[in-house]
């Protein structure tokens, strides 16, 4: 039986991010993913992350300068980002590059799907999956920590931290069509995220049409059981003009909307990424923060490592919060209140114009930290959202 010092269940963002700080902090550690199952993602980038994580242009598809939002009137305003841009990856390229740096770093790179975690009588955990070329072997591999970076539903969490099933979840799908012709009438550009906000489209959440370079990605999500996602997506995709480009593929999967109020188990398992609930509720971005909360859950297990403390596991979501659990806990205000219905969107979509909301937001969005250089302009914002939220003034 082979023996590493950490397994990486899952090879996203987050997983490929712990396997690849592991292997340069010299640790041995193995990442196993099923490969072939690009997650529905629009695929933004901001530029912290590429700093931080040292991704190259040249895995971006495209870049953008703005956005643009739709309310369910079909007003529409435009949001310029002014200086700089946001990067697009399609998760299909995206997510293997993550993973062969990973192995170009010195972690174990496996294709197969996880199954169970089994106990020696020591206690420590040995990782039981099937490879992907042969559905009738079950591999075995010793472990010291393992985390679990596998997805909204963890087995792993399911398995080890029986608190990780109570997350919120939405309910996402896209498809990715080929970029319309110039002259095809499309309501689209090629450096412009359109989000929209419309309760035919999502309920409790919103749409994207997104682009990536040559495709584009069009999706929507909501939490609401039997929802028809693909319906609203045709809906979508009509509005937009792109109903009769080629569909090249589609996704759907659950994306989670608030951390989990446990990521570890106590012991040697630490969960991180969307199996710990790092996805920013309103926007729902996700890439940013599963890069990030896999380099925590890396600093962790290599502390517990270290130091043979499992109480160290606990300082990966502590870390997590610290830095971004304010900014959570405004974006779930936000979506609680703003999506509750298409009156309330039309307020919210009202607000965005305001120029003071579109540079706090962009500015806040691109470092991924909530800016206090401005009072005044934080204070216009307050009053205006006060005025709104009693009834004070109507949408434009």
């Amino acid at each position: 039986m082979d023996t590493v010092d950490v397994i990486v269940v899952g090879g996203g963002p987050a997983g490929a991010t712990a396997a690849l700080d592991l292997a340069r902090k010299g640790r041995a550690v193995m990442v196993l993913d099923r490969e072939g199952r690009p997650k529905p993602c629009g695929g933004a980038i901001p530029p912290r992350a590429m700093r931080d994580f040292e991704i190259p242009e040249s895995r971006l598809v495209t870049t953008v300068t703005g956005a643009r939002i739709i309310s369910p009137t079909a007003r529409k305003v435009d949001m310029p980002i002014g200086s700089g841009y946001v990067g697009m990856v399609d998760r299909k390229d995206f997510d293997p590059w993550l993973r062969e740096r990973a192995a170009e770093a010195g972690a174990d790179r496996r294709a197969g799907t996880y199954l169970r975690i089994e106990r020696e009588a020591d206690g420590r955990p040995i990782v039981v999956y099937r490879p992907n070329d042969n559905a009738e072997t079950e591999i075995r591999v010793k472990a010291r920590a393992v985390i679990g970076a596998d997805g909204a539903r963890s087995a792993v969490g399911r398995q080890e931290i029986p608190e990780s099933e109570s997350k919120r979840l939405v309910h996402a799908y896209h498809e990715i069509v080929r970029r319309p012709a110039p002259d095809s009438g499309a309501d689209y550009l090629p450096d412009r995220c359109d989000v929209i906000y419309d309760g035919v489209i999502s309920p409790d959440f919103y749409g994207w049409v997104f682009p990536h370079g040559d495709t584009v990605s069009v999706g929507m999500g909501t939490a609401i059981k039997g929802f028809d996602l693909r319906g609203a997506t045709a809906e979508l995709r009509r509005r937009a003009g792109l109903t009769d480009v080629e569909t090249l593929r589609h996704e759907g999967a659950p994306i989670p909307l608030k951390p989990l109020k446990k990521w570890d188990n106590g012991k040697d398992v630490l969960l991180a990424g969307d199996a710990a609930g790092c996805v920013a509720p309103s926007s729902g971005e996700g890439i940013y923060y599963a890069l990030a909360g896999g380099r925590m859950a890396a600093e962790a297990v290599d502390e517990m490592l270290r130091t043979g403390k499992a109480g160290a596991l606990a300082n990966a979501r502590k870390q997590f919060l610290k830095d971004h659990g304010r900014v959570f806990w405004i974006l779930g205000i936000m979506q609680d209140f703003w999506y509750k219905n298409d009156k309330r969107r039309e307020r919210f979509v009202t607000i965005c114009a305001d120029k003071d909301v579109q540079r706090l937001t962009w500015e806040a969005y691109m470092e991924k930290a909530l800016k206090r250089k401005s009072p005044m302009a934080h204070l216009r914002i307050f009053l205006k959202d006060t005025a709104h939220l009693l009834g004070l003034v109507k949408p434009t």
